[in-house]
């Protein structure tokens, strides 16, 4: 094992970060899982599925902004840039409370890996504009919807002036791209603790904190190792009661950790690529 020559801020060994993710489908477009069991004949706008897609705009994401706002805990929320246009006071929410604004996209059926190198860019240059204009922030993270890019994405991202993205996940820790004279971190995503197993296998919300203390309490245990802990909650699953409750007890426990950073992946990347500076 090779041994650690850098730490993240604080002199710690361990990161949490806390992403959210606010997800919509485009106009006539709904998710393909809802809590419903019975599929709908083909054709058939699902508008069960929109309306329960919907929550985490319109009440799950500022359940969630309360949570973080009652630890002093900072996040980092992936957002449809169509939200920008359907509800710009939500993003606006998000950027007031101290957190960083990512793009998802335009929206969760907009998918890189689908489009044209010409399509990607006009799409990049869209979700750029929409969420910059209604968070009043400079947008430097993306990650695909599924994480799912292209080959030519990261170039495109550093070209349009991203300095991270997130559609790796052949590591553990970030490392830097880089395309001529121009740098992009990418940040692998982990799926230790993450809402989707409730949404798609019925587990127990309580489930996910104690996923938490598993792996915490793993990475404590290696005092050889850089980690990053990823927690990951969709505003429309657990930002109703119950998982907001659960969701809530894990933020509490990492900004209670004496050996624990709390940051935001801009902040991850800010703090790689000033270790990789020249």
């Amino acid at each position: 094992m090779k041994s650690i020559d850098w730490l993240w801020p604080g002199n710690k060994r361990i990161a949490v970060v806390f992403n959210v993710c606010l997800e919509q489908w485009s106009d006539g477009k709904a998710p393909g899982i809802s809590p419903m069991g019975n599929p709908l004949p083909a054709g058939v706008l699902d508008t069960m599925a929109i309306s329960w897609a919907a929550y985490g705009v319109k009440t799950g994401i500022y359940r969630l902004l309360e949570s973080f706002k009652r630890h002093g805990a900072k996040s980092s929320v992936m957002v449809n840039a169509v939200v920008a246009e359907r509800a710009p006071e939500t993003v606006k929410a998000i950027a007031d409370g101290g957190h960083e604004v990512l793009s998802h996209s335009y929206a969760m059926d907009v998918v890189p890996a689908l489009l044209s190198d010409e399509d990607e860019k006009k799409n990049i240059e869209r979700c750029t504009r929409l969420l910059e204009k209604a968070s009043g922030q400079k947008i430097q993270g993306w990650l695909s919807p599924r994480g799912t890019s292209k080959p030519t994405t990261p170039k495109l991202l550093v070209d349009a002036g991203y300095r991270w993205y997130g559609d790796v996940f052949d590591a553990d820790l970030p490392y830097v791209q880089t395309y001529g004279d121009k740098k992009i971190v990418a940040i692998p995503l982990s799926y230790d603790v993450n809402d989707m197993p409730s949404m798609k296998y019925g587990h127990p919300p309580k489930m996910m904190l104690d996923s938490f203390n598993e792996v915490i309490d793993i990475a404590r245990s290696r005092d050889d190792e850089l980690r990053i802990i990823d927690v990951t909650n969709h505003a429309h699953i657990f930002g109703h009661h119950r998982g907001a409750y659960y969701f809530e007890k894990i933020i509490e426990k990492a900004m209670g950790s004496p050996d624990v950073w709390v940051g935001t992946r801009a902040q991850i990347a800010d703090h790689v690529l000033a270790r990789n500076a020249p």
